[in-house]
């Protein structure tokens, strides 16, 4: 994201727009100013640091991490905000849920950044005319765009095959920018940059290094493994080999063992639970079986069902419930999201629709299962023996 932080605080004020405006220190002061009554960073007595700050800021030499004291030096008129951690959770679920929606295997790495790896998803590997790259880029820039309609703020995504690459060229063309790196890109994108834009080469590596002469990633590119390990160690040393030529194969982590698998999907264009109850019906239905394959296919079973919706106002609402014995079955997964639905008021238009199973155990270690007396009760969606392939209604007890 672009300066977070920062950018939070001018959505919520946009008359601050294209001003130096620094956030730091406490949140109390937050009752000591009215909106258009800003605290300039000039009058700041305190020890805080700067959380972050806007570009117009950082033009003035301002970065995250500087004493504040120090910060009014460089522009006693720009202005202070208080943070309000608060709000940026809010958003930062926001915008992880609206890339979610489009690229599901997410690296959380923390309020503001995330990996995401499109390895799995088919558009990204389409080709657009001449352009190799050009599905993976038309899905990166939808990936902005959801995140821009989701919560008005602009992010900057770095599009490579790596980590490594992706982290350097997310930073390379801020804010709101769409870089795409390859290997070939290396010579003339890559090795002028300071060694310090490698993620890992710190402040003590990069003065380190400085004091061998080597200030540039084409420079570190430049030196022999050999000679690297004699001053760095083996580890480090190979490392920034490596590094410095563009390897990396650090996968995407999302999680060790699942805590729950779902599937959902974004509708091209926002559908009404009444009018457009067939259609939402059949995608209800879709996407309990996908789930169940999924579940079936790892060798997972759940007791916790769940549904999530995203109305067009974007408001989220999930559900769940927890049914006796773990399941794989798309029938039963069906049916108690039916249950989960009739607990939600389905009174404007949906953009998104999803399936949850959670409590999730391994299908080989439950017990057997003995044979119930009687069914548990459902709602009659369809009758006992109709297949689950035919279109259910999304509400549960209408036929």
């Amino acid at each position: 994201m672009d300066a977070f932080y920062a950018s939070v605080e001018l959505l919520r004020r946009p008359e601050l727009r294209g001003r130096a405006v620094v956030v730091g220190g406490s949140r109390a002061r937050a009752a000591r100013f009215e909106d258009g009554h800003w605290p300039r960073l000039g009058d700041y007595a305190g020890r805080g640091v700067v959380t972050t700050a806007t570009y117009e800021a950082r033009a003035r030499g301002i970065h995250s991490g500087m004493g504040l004291m120090k910060a009014a030096a460089l522009a006693p008129d720009a202005v202070l905000l208080p943070a309000d951690f608060d709000e940026y959770r809010r958003l930062s679920r926001a915008f992880k849920e609206a890339v979610a929606e489009l690229a599901p295997a997410i690296e959380d790495r923390g309020i503001d950044e995330i990996y995401i790896d499109l390895s799995a998803v088919a558009r990204a590997h389409e080709p657009l005319g001449h352009d190799p790259l050009g599905g993976a880029r038309a899905l990166a820039q939808d990936i902005r765009n959801n995140v821009r309609t989701a919560t008005g703020l602009s992010c900057s995504i770095g599009l490579a095959p790596n980590k490594l690459l992706a982290k350097i060229g997310s930073d390379l063309d801020k804010p709101g920018g769409l870089t795409v790196l390859t290997a070939a890109d290396l010579p003339l994108r890559i090795w002028p940059l300071p060694v310090r834009r490698i993620n890992g080469i710190g402040p003590k590596a990069g003065a380190r290094l400085e004091q061998l002469g080597i200030q540039t990633i084409g420079e570190l590119a430049a030196c022999t493994p050999d000679w690297l390990v004699e001053h760095f160690g083996r580890t480090q040393g190979l490392w920034m080999h490596r590094s410095a030529n563009g390897q990396d194969d650090r996968p995407v982590v999302t999680h060790s063992d699942p805590v729950s698998m779902s599937r959902e999907t974004t509708f091209e264009r926002d559908l009404h639970p009444r009018h457009d109850r067939e259609q939402l019906g059949a995608l209800f239905t879709r996407l309990c079986e996908q789930v169940a394959a999924d579940l079936q296919r790892k060798g997972w079973v759940g007791r916790t069902i769940g549904i999530k919706l995203r109305f067009d106002d974007f408001r989220t609402v999930t559900r769940d419930l927890t049914i006796e014995l773990p399941t794989a079955d798309a029938a039963l997964i069906r049916r108690a999201g039916g249950l989960c639905l009739k607990r939600v008021s389905l009174n404007r238009r949906l953009r998104l629709l999803g399936v949850r199973v959670g409590t999730l155990s391994r299908a080989d270690a439950q017990p057997p299962r003995p044979r119930p007396k009687r069914p548990p009760p459902m709602p009659q969606t369809a009758p006992a023996d109709a297949p689950l392939t035919q279109t259910l209604p999304l509400f549960p007890d209408e036929s």
